[in-house]
């Protein structure tokens, strides 16, 4: 399937390439006032079958130990916030599960985390549905759709992240470094994400949405403070949050825990790591 993609993709480039086009083409500019010809902007964009190769870890172990310490590190943060132990245990597992994957990010960047990542052989969905049929077996399920949890079998196959999801990760840690953020900055940072009061479920709405509130206050004086020449920084570091919305807590997940845990239900290890003394 990929490959029928791939060609479809680039079937166009081909084509612009001809002896034949290019005549079409240069009449049609001649003939369309500039910059109005039917198909620049689709001739000008590059062929996104590169975005959806399926990458690995080049090297799992480190990496994977990396993001595990960095997870520790995380939930030792959370539970050192005296208002977020104030709540009820079920409020606290629900924050936690909403946001753990975001907050891990932001250690990455903290700790400057560096990765890299190596394409996969992983094969395609019709090569997995005729390998399967072949066994006798039910064909494998579909992927679950981007910011919808994954809670299949521990047996299940691992669903490897595409490079673009990869790229989205590189490009949050490449922002928050090129801000050279500082480590209170990060404290409020994650005091924000951390206090979500939007989440379906939630029995302290008005209290989480407060504590909120004094993070987002507590970072805009910090700033005022340390950055008094630098007056869109505060709009900067906002910025940094909303790039937070577009990683995925399963590529998370795939990416850093199942090489060396496997099939783990994130679900279950953090409520273990939340009740325990980190």
């Amino acid at each position: 399937m990929a490959c029928v993609e791939r060609c479809r993709c680039c079937a166009d480039s081909r084509r612009h390439s001809s002896i034949l086009y290019n005549i079409l083409r240069s009449e049609e500019r001649a003939a369309s006032p500039a910059g109005q010809g039917p198909r620049r902007e689709q001739a000008s964009r590059g062929c996104p079958c590169g975005s959806r190769r399926r990458v690995a870890l080049r090297s799992p172990q480190v990496a994977c130990k990396a993001a595990s310490a960095v997870l520790v590190k995380t939930l030792r943060f959370v539970q050192n916030v005296p208002c977020f132990q104030e709540l009820p245990l079920d409020e606290q597992l629900l924050l936690v599960r909403s946001c753990w994957a975001p907050l891990l990010v932001l250690g990455l960047a903290q700790d400057r985390v560096h990765f890299e990542t190596v394409e996969s052989a992983e094969p395609s969905m019709l090569q997995r549905i005729l390998t399967t049929r072949r066994q006798g077996e039910q064909p494998p399920p579909r992927e679950p759709a981007p910011g919808r949890p994954h809670h299949g079998p521990a047996g299940g196959g691992p669903h490897l992240p595409s490079a673009g999801e990869i790229q989205a990760i590189k490009g949050f840690l490449a922002k928050c470094w090129s801000l050279d953020i500082s480590t209170k900055e990060y404290a409020y940072l994650k005091g924000t994400v951390l206090f979500n009061p939007d989440l379906p479920g939630l029995q302290c709405t008005q209290y989480i949405e407060g504590l909120q509130r004094e993070a987002q206050q507590a970072l805009n004086e910090h700033v005022r403070l340390i950055h008094r020449g630098d007056e869109a920084r505060f709009a900067k570091l906002n910025v940094v949050l909303s790039l937070l919305r577009s990683i995925n807590a399963n590529v998370i997940a795939e990416l850093f825990f199942r090489p060396i845990i496997g099939a783990v239900n994130m679900d279950d290890m953090l409520l273990e790591m939340l009740c325990a003394k980190l």
